[in-house]
């Protein structure tokens, strides 16, 4: 016989662990929604916009301005939810692993790290970059070249040491950042989650993949993005992935593809809504990103193949100083250091360029007609930028126009390859990009929009000085 307060605790151990994360399904085929984009009048001096969007409708707002809203495109899902969640035992395996990560994570308030872990945190991530910095060396080699970028890059970093300081800081210490929450069985398959101290109703996400020559990639990359969005009630996920030689390109695709689907599966648990989900990318997470959303589009086209995320769950894609088109990059790179050899080893061989070219892989007749199952995307790019020239977005975009995608290709006067995402963010207020984010993802949620622009203006981190220093001798 068992006693009725220990059936009781049986039954309440048995629902918990019973309990399952509930996805919202995706929106359904056919619904329509918008997106929002900003006149030309509100347009920074300085900055080119090309629109390269087909069927624009315009619409007065009553005022002077003229406000552009593109409709989102009716998207076909073959997302199945069995591949999902996977098999029971796989599931609940998996469940464990991130909840251990996770748990901590359901409330903003709650959590946060003693300053032992956080010490300790510290450590394990600087023996990280470091062996990445290593990595990069024993395969670059030693050479003119190369010798002079890395005293550059040394540099450069010295000169934006402090704002680097203070974004280390808030990314060990501040109870707003989750970090290394696993969304997969690979090293590496981590993300960090950067959540918004107001938790009044479901917000928006932003899931990240950052850069780094497909060498040195990291998650807290995106540190200072994550700490910027989250300010502004925007919930950002920054996704980390194997680099090479760790693996090559074909596993940080399927890497990043991963950690998206934790992200459109997961959302609502960590306080996000499942119908406000952005995907972005920087550099090569630009060209990571682009690629996942390419292969998926090609997989949702065919027949009978599952999926554990639809593209209808992504509601708009940003892309940051992007490539998109390797088989016209691949000889660039190699001029500015990150040699043939190297950078077809992390391709896969010269056969795999045109696979992993997004701009290519859209136009091949068999998927051409695939395309408006893609979201409505926005290619970010600076004019000075000479690690990636600011032509592989306006192409890319260019081209998904003509196929029948929704796409614009916004250009930063003067922008390098940097100053976007480091420089102009580390000078305090708000910047271009962020502000040009920031209309996007709250274009449909006009309280939130002037939340966001009542916001306090970020303090300065860096010397005017030393960020225009820092931009001069950067290496990228």
């Amino acid at each position: 016989m068992i006693a009725n307060g220990d059936s009781d605790l049986g039954r309440k151990r048995m629902s918990r662990q019973s309990l399952l994360p509930v996805s919202a399904p995706p929106p359904a085929a056919g619904s329509e929604e918008k997106l929002g984009f900003r006149s030309d009048g509100d347009r920074p001096a300085g900055k080119t916009r090309i629109m390269t969007s087909p069927s624009l409708d315009l619409v007065d707002d009553g005022g002077d301005r003229r406000t552009e809203k593109v409709p989102f495109l009716s998207r076909a899902s073959s997302f199945n939810a069995d591949a999902a969640l996977g098999s029971p035992n796989h599931f609940g395996k998996q469940h464990r692993r991130r909840r251990s990560g996770s748990d901590s994570s359901l409330s903003v308030a709650s959590g946060g790290y003693s300053f032992g872990e956080g010490v300790g945190m510290t450590a394990s991530d600087t023996y990280l970059v470091t062996r990445l910095a290593i990595k990069l060396l024993t395969y670059l080699g030693i050479g003119y070249r190369w010798i002079t970028r890395f005293l550059a890059l040394g540099f450069y970093a010295f000169l934006l040491f402090p704002g680097f300081v203070q974004v280390g800081y808030y990314y060990f210490f501040s109870r707003q950042v989750r970090r290394s929450i696993v969304y997969g069985d690979q090293p590496r398959n981590r993300l960090d989650l950067y959540l918004p101290k107001n938790s009044n109703g479901p917000k928006p996400v932003v899931a990240f993949v950052t850069g780094g020559a497909w060498i040195i990639g990291y998650k807290a990359w995106g540190s200072l993005l994550g700490q910027q969005l989250s300010e502004r009630g925007i919930i950002v996920a920054c996704i980390d992935y194997r680099n090479f030689p760790q693996a090559t390109i074909g596993e940080m695709v399927k890497d990043a593809s991963q950690g998206i689907a934790f992200v459109c599966n997961n959302a609502a648990e960590y306080g996000g809504d499942p119908n406000r989900i952005y995907l972005m990318g920087q550099s090569a997470g630009a060209h990571i990103s682009a690629c996942v959303l390419v292969d998926h589009m090609i997989k949702e086209a065919g027949e009978g193949q599952s999926t554990s995320w639809s593209l209808s769950q992504i509601k708009a894609y940003f892309g940051l100083s992007g490539g998109y088109n390797l088989l016209h990059l691949v000889d660039h790179f190699d001029t500015r250091g990150l040699y043939r050899s190297l950078f077809l080893s992390i391709m896969e061989g010269e056969e795999s360029l045109r696979k992993y070219s997004p701009e290519v892989m859209v136009q091949d007749p068999y998927v051409r007609n695939a395309v408006p199952l893609l979201p409505p995307v926005s290619l970010f790019h600076g004019t000075a930028d000479y690690s990636i020239p600011c032509e592989s977005s306006k192409k890319f975009a260019d081209t998904l126009s003509e196929l029948g995608g929704k796409a614009e290709a916004v250009m930063y006067e003067g922008k390098t390859h940097t100053d976007l995402f480091l420089q102009d963010p580390m000078r305090g207020g708000m910047d271009e990009l962020l502000e040009d984010l920031i209309s996007r993802i709250h274009c449909d949620n006009p309280e939130a929009l002037a939340e966001a622009s009542n916001a306090h203006k970020r303090r300065r981190l860096v010397p005017e000085c030393m960020l225009k220093l820092a931009t001069k001798v950067s290496p990228f």
